[in-house]
C-alpha cells in the first residue's frame, strides 16, 4: 500500500479511506461481527485511514468501529481515525448544527462511542447557516486544543464558504481546516473539479472524495434498460433508477467496462483509479458491508491508469455531456 500526505501536512495516509456508514447494517443486511471482520480485513490489507460520523445508525456504527479498534489495539496508534459533527442525531433543539454546545457535547460522546481519547480528523459534516462561523471554529479550535482531536476538516463546502473557514480560522488564530471531503466520481465531478480541487491545491488541503462508484451504477453491475441489481440499493427506488439511466450515463458504463476489460481490472477498480489519477485528491473512501469489498476496490490502487485510458473516460464523462446528476 503505497501513502499519501495529506494535503501538505505530514501525516500520512492510505489513498483508500474505509467508510464505516455500513448502510447494509442499517437496513438489517449485515451484521455487527461481519462489519468488524470488514475493519479488519482492511487494516491487513495496508489501509489506516478510517472515516465514521455520529450521525451513522444513530451511532451505532461508531460504537461497531470502537469494538474493533478494542480488538486490534496494537494497532490504533497507526490508524487515521475520522468522525464528524452537525447532523441531527435526536429530536432536541440542540441535536444538530455546529454550535460550540453541539460541538463540545458530541465530540465527548463520539470519543465515548469509539472507546477512544481522540479523534485524529474532526470533520464539521455541512454547513451550518444557523450558527456564525468564527463560533463554529472557535469550538473546534478548543477540541484541538484539549487533545481531543489532532486535525479539523470539513465536509459539503463549496468553494466560497472554504475560502470563508481559511479566512476566519487565520484571522482568529483558530487550527486550521487541513482537509476536505466531497463527493466525486466519474458521474459527479461538477462544482469538485472546476472549483475545490483549485481550492485545495493553493491552500494545499487534503481532499477526502465520497461515492466513488456512485452508489453501484459505476460498478458494472447497472445498465440502462435493465432492473437494478435486487441487492443494490436502487432496487427500493426504481423510479429514480430509471431517471438517471439516461443514455450519456449509460454510454459512460460502456467505456468504464471496456476500460477495464483491456487493463484486466473490475470496473469499480478503474473508476477508484480515475479518482485517485488526480493528484490533489488524497484519498478515495469506500463504503464496504462485506470484507470481499474492500478486497475488491484495494486493487484500483499500485498501478498507474493510462493516459488514453483516462483521456477517454474524461470524454466520457464531461459534466456537459452528462448533465447535473442527482
Amino acid at each position: 500500500m503505497e501513502y499519501r500526505q495529506l494535503g501538505r501536512y505530514g501525516v500520512r495516509v492510505s489513498p483508500i479511506c474505509l467508510g464505516t456508514a455500513f448502510r447494509g447494517f442499517w437496513a438489517g443486511q449485515t451484521d455487527e461481527k461481519t462489519c468488524i471482520r470488514t475493519i479488519e480485513t482492511a487494516v491487513d490489507l495496508g489501509i489506516n485511514f478510517i472515516d465514521c460520523a455520529n450521525f451513522y445508525f444513530g451511532g451505532r456504527c461508531e460504537e461497531v468501529l470502537g469494538k474493533a479498534l478494542a480488538a486490534m489495539q496494537d494497532k490504533r496508534d497507526n490508524l487515521v481515525i475520522t468522525s464528524k459533527v452537525w447532523s441531527e442525531i435526536g429530536p432536541g433543539p440542540n441535536d444538530r448544527g455546529t454550535s460550540r454546545y453541539h460541538i463540545m457535547r458530541e465530540i465527548d460522546r463520539s470519543l465515548k462511542r469509539l472507546g477512544l481519547d481522540h479523534i485524529d480528523l474532526y470533520l464539521l459534516h455541512n454547513w451550518d447557516a444557523d450558527t456564525p462561523l468564527d463560533e463554529t471554529l472557535d469550538a473546534m479550535n478548543d477540541v484541538v486544543r484539549q487533545g481531543k482531536a489532532r486535525y479539523v476538516g470539513m465536509c459539503n463546502y463549496t468553494a466560497a464558504q472554504v475560502v470563508e473557514a481559511l479566512w476566519v480560522a487565520d484571522k482568529h488564530g483558530f487550527a486550521t481546516p487541513v482537509c476536505l471531503q466531497n463527493q466525486y466520481n466519474l458521474i459527479h465531478r461538477f462544482g469538485v473539479e472546476d472549483e475545490l480541487l483549485d481550492r485545495c491545491r493553493r491552500h494545499g488541503l487534503g481532499m477526502m472524495t465520497y461515492s466513488p462508484i456512485a452508489v453501484g451504477l459505476l460498478s458494472g453491475r447497472c445498465r440502462r434498460g435493465e432492473d437494478p441489481p435486487a441487492d443494490s440499493i436502487w432496487a427500493n427506488d426504481i423510479e429514480r433508477y430509471r431517471k438517471i439511466m439516461t443514455p450519456a450515463i449509460d454510454q459512460l458504463i460502456a467505456t468504464l467496462i471496456e476500460a477495464a476489460a483491456e487493463l484486466d481490472k473490475t470496473p469499480a477498480q478503474v473508476a477508484f483509479a480515475w479518482i485517485l489519477d488526480h493528484p490533489e485528491v488524497t484519498a478515495a473512501m469506500t463504503g464496504p458491508d462485506q470484507p470481499e469489498h474492500v478486497e475488491e476496490v484495494c486493487g484500483g490502487t499500485g498501478w498507474t491508469l493510462p493516459a488514453e485510458i483516462r483521456s477517454k473516460l474524461d470524454e466520457a464523462s464531461t459534466p456537459d455531456r452528462l448533465g447535473q446528476v442527482g
